[in-house]
């Protein structure tokens, strides 16, 4: 399963896979990008952290959610 960080950058939000260089999405706003995981995630299986502003995470969500290991609702 990839792994991937949607943190705040000096001019937006991006969304980055765990190790890459390069952003695989950027956007002004974290709602935008927020918005635009399911769509991103379609076919793949990953895993994404949600950060704050502060950089701090705020959650983690898996994609599809069939695949999340944790048999919670959360």
């Amino acid at each position: 399963m990839d792994s991937y960080h949607l943190s705040p950058t000096s001019d937006g939000w991006e969304l980055k896979k765990a190790g890459a260089d390069r952003a695989s999405r950027r956007a002004a706003t974290k709602q935008e990008l927020v918005s635009a995981l399911r769509e991103f995630f379609e076919g793949k299986t990953a895993s994404v952290k949600i950060h704050k502003a502060d950089g701090s995470i705020e959650e983690e969500r898996t994609y599809p959610r069939s695949a999340d290991p944790r048999r919670t609702k959360g």
